[in-house]
């Protein structure tokens, strides 16, 4: 029987031939990722109640990320918490402010063609940018992960989503998944894969489809797969990934619930305005809305390429009186090469205030939050109500290059009238 990828994988991880959409099956998770937000700290009282031993702890991961490094007592107790607890459980992948758990995820060699991968925050989704099943659970199931090294999943329909054509000069992925977000809108591929193909996603860095993948949920998505390719496996070679894996891809004649088909070329920048992702504008429909924040960082906005697409359009000017440009790179290895490579002389030139890696400023925890009636451009992926700061506050979200340009301007402006 022909399969997606979504299928094959689900399949593969429930030791089945073939599974279809709709089936529920118990799958092993070769990767349990918790974070201290809604890791162990939440977990802790369950996990205990059940018998307190993590089955696999090769297969879990321990990030602290939100709270970390920590702005105030409350969140140092629970970075502590979550750091005693993986020394306790024999968790020894634990890494502590070295950036967002996503990012450190497909650093580290966890995010693997072939696999299924879960994780106690939305956006573990990312992952699927290496055709790995990657999804988004909650602390409970979390706890039935580490006790049994399963979950069980309701096989997800897959959607199609084809962009035909290249990205023109100053149009980046952000604006590509934004663009489909607010066409599909926030529950329009509810509880299925998005399966992203097509040229213009074949044409993009690997950090760039991770943009992609990362955003799904935001369409309500479970998982956001992209085919594995030669980008895929030379990205974890080039990061020392030595576990051994077994890609699969959709077959020809698999059934998709749907195709959604783009033209890349066509697309302009866009801007996702509060509070909704999928309240989506192109930016021409709001230059000149002024902005008291700039926001360059985050699991979806921070890599080497956004930070590159950022110097590139402030290399020679200054940000704007009265804004502030906050830049955390999306992990200290990136931190690292980009400093290495001038990126964060220039921003910093420009006027911009670097901060460690960190999701701190992107979930409203610490660094740099929003005051009532402020607002902020930000390359991050969500801009609900009260998601960077003050509930009074208003963030919309864009591409790096729109972020900078809007830095540089004091207001939205379309990253092309600078380049």
């Amino acid at each position: 029987m022909p399969m997606t990828m979504s299928e094959k994988l689900l399949a593969r991880a429930a030791g089945l031939p073939q599974v279809r959409a709709g089936e529920i099956v118990t799958a092993r998770v070769d990767c349990a990722m918790m974070d201290d937000i809604l890791g162990p700290r939440v977990m802790d009282e369950a996990f205990r109640a059940y018998g307190g031993q993590v089955l696999c702890p090769e297969r879990c991961v321990v990030i602290c990320d939100h709270y970390a490094p920590p702005a105030n007592i409350d969140q140092a107790n629970i970075v502590a918490f979550t750091r005693r607890w993986a020394e306790e459980n024999g968790v020894t992948q634990f890494y502590e402010s070295q950036g967002p758990c996503h990012q450190l995820l497909a650093e580290e060699g966890f995010s693997l063609p072939g696999t299924v991968q879960v994780g106690t925050d939305s956006h573990t989704c990312t992952a699927g940018a290496f055709g790995c099943f990657g999804t988004g659970v909650g602390s409970t199931e979390m706890t039935g992960v580490v006790l049994t090294g399963e979950l069980w999943l309701r096989v997800p329909e897959t959607v199609r989503v084809i962009w035909n054509g290249k990205l023109s000069r100053g149009v980046m992925a952000k604006d590509l998944i934004l663009h489909t977000i607010g066409r599909l809108g926030h529950a329009g591929a509810t509880y299925q894969t998005l399966e992203f193909t097509g040229e213009a996603i074949r044409e993009l860095s690997m950090e760039q489809r991770m943009c992609i993948s990362n955003m799904a949920v935001e369409a309500g998505a479970k998982a956001g797969l992209i085919a594995p390719d030669e980008k895929t496996f030379a990205y974890l070679a080039d990061h020392g990934c030595r576990r051994e894996y077994e890609p699969v891809y959709s077959d020809p004649d698999a059934s998709f619930a749907g195709n959604v088909t783009f033209d890349a070329s066509s697309l302009t920048p866009q801007v996702a305005a509060p509070h909704e992702v999928d309240n989506v504008f192109p930016v021409k429909d709001l230059l000149g809305t002024r902005m008291d924040q700039a926001y360059l960082g985050s699991c979806t906005g921070g890599r080497l390429s956004d930070l590159e697409a950022a110097a590139e359009v402030l290399r020679g000017r200054k940000v704007a009186k009265g804004v502030r440009l906050y830049v955390s790179p999306a992990s200290q290895r990136i931190y690292r090469q980009a400093a290495q490579m001038g990126l964060l002389g220039a921003l910093a030139e420009a006027g911009a205030v670097i901060l460690a890696p960190t999701c701190g400023a992107c979930v409203g925890t610490h660094s740099g939050i929003l005051a009532d009636g402020e607002r902020c451009v930000s390359a991050s992926n969500r801009n609900f109500r009260g998601r960077m700061g003050s509930k009074a506050a208003f963030v919309y979200l864009a591409s790096p290059a729109t972020v900078a340009a809007s830095a540089a301007a004091g207001e939205l402006r379309d990253p092309r009238e600078f380049l």
